[in-house]
């Protein structure tokens, strides 16, 4: 807040006008000083974000937070009340000065922290909570999780979070956000595909003061820390505003080439299921398109993008962005399949060229793998990640007993090139083994 802007003209505070400014100041510290533990509200709002960052209390008073910016409470502050040339203690933390300084250290924090989203309906709480271990056990630098979730989910969420052990709270921030659409067409955008997967479209929109993002599916396992995807960011040239893999490798067993009706990115199409985002870009971006002549902004194109083309879509919000990228490729910044490897890169033999020469950095369990017997190589990764404990010897705790199990799997075909599968994660266990 800045005490040169205040809202209203009447001050909350009498001070006799005819005093000396620094007479007028001393008597207004003074009164303020006195009035201590201002009320704030203490119940949250179901409809607004809540803060990981305020899951912790003392004597009623949240930590670790910015008063001013927090989404899950709401202050109010005599200052903002006050004229410009009677101010409180907070003109002095409002100054020009404490706040270049203050903007200095929070864009420092910002340029070290990943943000990392993820979308949870039904039943994805495991799912999601395993993906953000793992995003956890290998990272070196702090993480922000921005969860959007039904409310039903909220609570689970909240409680077991903040239970994991203090070492690790202290590499990450959270903030829980409800599922929310365009009121126009919200019903269409719930049920696109899957319930809320198309949440994604809107978060350049609802995330207005992030500049950067990482999306990805809740069947996401980090096989390596999250920076290193992050820094693929400083790689996008000055027209890419998104990084995305391809959906095959393989034109010959490629989905979009083969039974898409509309329009696609490149030979194969991309999966959104790891999406690496300049928000700012896509924010501000004309995009083209074969609705109108007129170039739209993001926050323009998505609703008559779905009006147009959704009796011809199957994979929802993938195949709009499908259609986006394909009248705009010189937007989309391709990264290689390694950083979204599904079961389609191995089931009818490896054709992850970038995998088979230095291993698989994030693995998407798309379609289930994680939960039947179609793919036990990824069902045993995900579960030695489900069965490790924040704390425990990796080495001896996750990666022993996942070879194990992986030496099952090998009637599979994903199974033969499960040394591709964890060649990058024996590498990331082994780098953190060494801190320790």
């Amino acid at each position: 807040m800045d005490c040169g802007k205040h809202k209203y003209k009447q001050p909350i505070i009498l001070v006799d006008p005819t005093a000396s400014r620094a007479a007028r100041f001393n008597k207004l510290s003074s009164t303020l000083e006195n009035r201590k533990n201002l009320n704030r509200l203490k119940t949250p709002d179901r409809s607004k974000p809540d803060s990981g960052e305020l899951s912790w209390t003392t004597s009623g008073r949240a930590k670790n937070h910015d008063r001013c910016k927090s989404p899950s409470v709401s202050y109010w502050s005599f200052y903002r009340t006050l004229p410009a040339d009677v101010c409180g203690v907070n003109c002095f933390l409002d100054s020009p000065v404490i706040r270049e300084r203050r903007g200095e250290e929070t864009k420092k924090r910002h340029e070290v922290t990943s943000h990392i989203a993820v979308v949870a309906c039904g039943p994805r709480l495991e799912e999601t909570l395993i993906m953000l271990k793992s995003a956890l056990l290998f990272s070196k630098k702090p993480l922000h999780f921005h969860i959007f979730a039904e409310n039903e989910l909220h609570d689970s969420f909240r409680y077991a979070l903040p239970s994991w052990p203090a070492g690790v709270r202290t590499k990450f921030n959270f903030t829980i956000y409800p599922i929310t659409f365009p009121t126009e067409n919200e019903k269409e955008w719930k049920k696109l595909f899957k319930p809320c997967a198309s949440q994604r479209l809107f978060l350049p929109l609802i995330l207005k003061e992030l500049d950067s993002l990482l999306y990805v599916d809740t069947d996401i396992l980090f096989l390596q820390p999250v920076e290193n995807i992050w820094a693929l960011l400083s790689e996008f040239n000055g027209s890419q505003v998104a990084g995305m893999a391809p959906e095959h490798e393989e034109p010959r067993i490629g989905w979009y080439n083969r039974f898409g009706r509309h329009p696609y990115y490149g030979k194969t199409g991309i999966n959104s299921g790891v999406m690496l985002m300049n928000m700012t870009r896509l924010r501000e971006r004309l995009f083209k398109n074969d609705m109108t002549s007129v170039t739209l902004r993001w926050k323009e194109i998505l609703v008559p993008l779905l009006q147009k083309y959704k009796l011809n879509i199957t994979w929802g919000d993938q195949d709009l962005l499908n259609i986006i990228f394909h009248h705009n490729p010189e937007s989309l910044y391709v990264f290689p399949c390694q950083w979204n490897y599904r079961p389609d890169h191995c089931i009818y033999g490896s054709n992850c060229q970038e995998a088979d020469k230095d291993g698989v950095f994030i693995l998407h369990g798309n379609r289930a793998a994680y939960h039947d017997d179609k793919q036990p190589a990824f069902r045993a990764i995900y579960e030695a990640f489900k069965e490790y404990s924040f704390g425990d010897n990796m080495t001896t705790s996750l990666l022993q007993p996942l070879e194990e199990s992986l030496q099952k799997t090998t009637h599979t075909y994903c199974g033969r090139v499960s040394h591709l599968l964890i060649k990058r994660l024996k590498h990331s266990i082994m780098s953190v083994e060494q801190i320790r």
